[in-house]
């Protein structure tokens, strides 16, 4: 498998499944997990999953990216309307970026509207629960094709 995709997601998404499940639906982070690495293998990516509360280790994990992966699938939760950080991050991946969240952020509280990720993605996919997760998958894939055309 040549492609390799990162899914990094922040904080409290450990908890999916047990809060709001009436905002983020039922599904656990493994079973989405497992949902969206199975959709990565049918599309012959590997996909690497990961998971932190900490701000400093997703930034860690974006500059991995930068040798390790084809695409950044990234569901910063609370830190896409926060972090300058992440954004400065993200801007030093010359990878396709996707921003994902399992809510619609537009229909929520007002600060939710404001997104440090959107300006750096090339991407949005919002509001569609875990579903979206595989259509991120889906997505960085078709993204990570389109430039190989591209760019040799």
């Amino acid at each position: 498998m040549s492609l390799n995709l990162f899914c990094l997601n922040g904080p409290n998404l450990n908890l999916l499944g047990e809060r709001e499940p009436e905002i983020y639906g039922k599904d656990s982070l493994k079973d989405i997990e497992k949902i969206a690495s199975k959709k990565a293998q049918e599309l012959g990516a590997k996909l690497t999953f990961r998971q932190s509360n900490h701000e400093g280790e997703l930034i860690d994990w974006i500059q991995e990216a930068r040798i390790s992966a084809s695409a950044l699938i990234l569901n910063a939760a609370a830190y896409t309307h926060t972090s300058i950080a992440i954004h400065d991050a993200l801007k030093t991946l010359e990878i396709p970026i996707i921003e994902l969240h399992l809510s619609n952020p537009h229909s929520r509280e007002s600060f939710r509207a404001k997104s440090y990720i959107a300006p750096v993605a090339d991407g949005v996919i919002a509001g569609l629960g875990s579903a979206g997760y595989s259509l991120s998958v889906e997505a960085a894939v078709s993204l990570v094709n389109k430039w190989k055309k591209t760019h040799g």
